[in-house]
């Protein structure tokens, strides 16, 4: 990026910090702090900062206008000492990580950046999902990461203290690490005999016991002759077992419907191991695991600029998710509303705030979010106006 460009940038980011009220995050004076500013040749950070360090966080921010702004997910009894261990670690929230760039059938050299970030989003809704349901947490905060992805903190009391090993845990049950499908059906007896049953009370047995139910819901609309087929397309079920199958499913519902799997006979059995490989392998969610297993992790601060989109870190409510659109809702306000003049550098297809068309290359006017947008992306260069 070439000095005017730098420059530019800096400038603006600092009238956004000075028209806008940063939120900080509970406990800050107990946090980390650090920040990459718009330096020539680099983007090093400035850390082992504590709020007492910075001062106001608002006129700092509106003075300094850093490229990046980060807080520690720990609480530190001192966070602004120069080594980790003199900042005395006492807890830390529990935070997430998705980026788009590692989800799977995205190719960040092939990939359209909005797609990436739609694929983002549905992989935030599957992991909220999760944590929600799964393990009932009540204090967390989903984020646009104002890049590629999002974050999503949870500040629980009862996770805080959770050492990596702990944390591990829950990543290994998020993405259903070494998952044992045949440990979801287990032997239980009633009176005199035993019956094996899917697990159903909770966690990936009470998932896969969900979807097995949608399944045969489905399978009942269809003819008998879809239904045989349908039941046929998966591995293991033959023309003999889909019939038997079927049966079960027609002639006694509620024993499907109560997760007894020796109704029907071994291609019940059958069914629900494939219906659970299909449960882990659509509702697990792709988060980056040593951003969760780290205890002491720097993560971008809600209501800052991203320097390399110069999008907002947008904090979102619950029920904002499935509506936002990053690249309409995260555009600075600020940055709306007149003209600038760059020169394109890296031409193509673009969609941004709503729109979408071929940028040409070499000097020319556009909005100046849009500018913004393509500098920060390294996409665009200031030229005088």
């Amino acid at each position: 990026m070439d000095g005017r460009t730098r420059e530019y940038l800096e400038g603006r980011f600092g009238d956004y910090y000075r028209s806008t009220d940063v939120p900080l995050p509970p406990a800050p004076s107990e946090r980390e702090w650090g920040v990459i500013p718009w330096s020539a040749g680099g983007t090093r950070m400035h850390r082992h900062q504590s709020l007492l360090d910075l001062g106001d966080l608002s006129d700092y921010l509106a003075r300094t206008a850093p490229r990046h702004v980060y807080f520690s997910s720990a609480r530190f009894a001192d966070p602004g000492a120069a080594t980790m261990d003199d900042k005395e670690w006492r807890e830390a929230d529990l935070v997430f990580d998705i980026d788009a760039d590692h989800l799977p059938g995205v190719d960040p050299e092939e990939t359209p950046y909005a797609e990436m970030l739609e694929a983002g989003k549905q992989a935030l809704l599957d992991l909220l999902d999760l944590l929600e349901d799964d393990f009932s947490f009540d204090e967390m905060q989903a984020v646009f990461s104002g890049g590629r992805g999002y974050h999503v903190h949870v500040r629980d009391e009862s996770i805080r203290r959770l050492d990596s090993e702990a944390r591990r845990e829950i990543v290994d049950y998020i993405r259903a690490i070494d998952l044992d499908v045949d440990g979801l059906i287990e032997t239980r007896a009633f009176g005199t005999t035993t019956r094996r049953v899917l697990r159903t009370e909770g966690g990936w047995g009470r998932r896969t016991h969900r979807r097995l139910l949608q399944f045969v819901d489905g399978l009942m609309d269809l003819e008998k002759e879809a239904a045989l087929e349908r039941l046929k397309e998966l591995d293991g079920i033959g023309d003999g077992r889909a019939k038997t199958i079927l049966g079960a499913f027609q002639n006694n519902p509620d024993a499907i419907r109560a997760g007894n799997v020796e109704a029907g006979g071994p291609g019940v059995r059958t069914l629900v191991e494939a219906i659970a490989t299909e449960t882990v392998a659509d509702e697990t969610s792709p988060i980056d695991e040593p951003v969760t297993t780290d205890t002491k992790r720097l993560i971008r601060l809600p209501k800052s600029i991203h320097g390399g989109s110069g999008l907002v870190v947008e904090p979102l409510d619950r029920d904002e998710i499935e509506d936002f659109d990053p690249l309409v809702d995260a555009v600075p306000d600020r940055f709306r509303g007149r003209d600038i003049t760059v020169k394109v550098t890296d031409p193509g297809e673009v969609t941004f705030d709503d729109d979408s068309f071929t940028l040409a290359s070499g000097v020319q006017s556009v909005r100046e979010s849009l500018g913004v947008f393509l500098m920060a992306r390294g996409r665009a260069e200031k030229v005088a106006e």
